[in-house]
């Protein structure tokens, strides 16, 4: 990071090629959307550059400072545009063997995506950061701006909002 403060251009395109899929996957989660995630994608990393110089070595690590710019550009997109927040399953998804188990692999899919893009958008960035990202409970609420303790009410709504969407259709045992 010392580097990229210094204008080093190689350093800012090793730090993007680490990062960018990362920071792409948690706010296409967000979003929904391809277009908006590639515009939101492309201001984190412009920020990382603009700012570099305020980057706290050892206090934090980078993928949780990365994820903390493009959280917040997310939130702002939401306030923004409240009805930006979209639904689109995965599009390589190859679980089942066979076309029925395929299909009903897609449809839990798609309603579990539906699901998660109707959670408010705190609990769903706390689910998609702790739960696909891989970010600890601390990291997760540092990149929040919360406590850990109400990173894990978040959490606990969240698992249990999604759990009662699916206990009601009968897709969770």
């Amino acid at each position: 990071m010392a580097a990229v403060a210094r204008r080093d251009r190689s350093a800012f395109a090793t730090l993007v090629q680490r990062h960018a899929d990362a920071v792409y996957g948690y706010l296409l989660r967000m979003t929904g959307s391809r277009a908006d995630t590639e515009d939101l994608t492309q201001e984190t990393f412009l920020r990382l550059w603009n700012k570099a110089g305020t980057y706290r070595a050892g206090q934090v690590r980078l993928s949780t400072w990365l994820h903390r710019i493009a959280h917040n550009l997310a939130v702002d997109l939401f306030r923004r545009e409240p009805q930006s927040v979209q639904t689109q399953p995965d599009e390589d998804l190859n679980n089942g063997t066979s076309l029925f188990e395929k299909q009903a692999a897609t449809d839990t899919l798609r309603r579990l995506e539906t699901a998660l893009g109707r959670l408010p958008e705190n609990q769903r960035a706390a689910l998609l950061l702790c739960q696909t990202r891989g970010f600890s409970n601390s990291e997760a609420a540092d990149i929040l701006g919360i406590n850990t303790r109400a990173l894990e009410s978040l959490l606990a709504r969240a698992r249990r909002t999604l759990r009662g969407k699916f206990y009601d259709s009968g897709d969770i045992p």
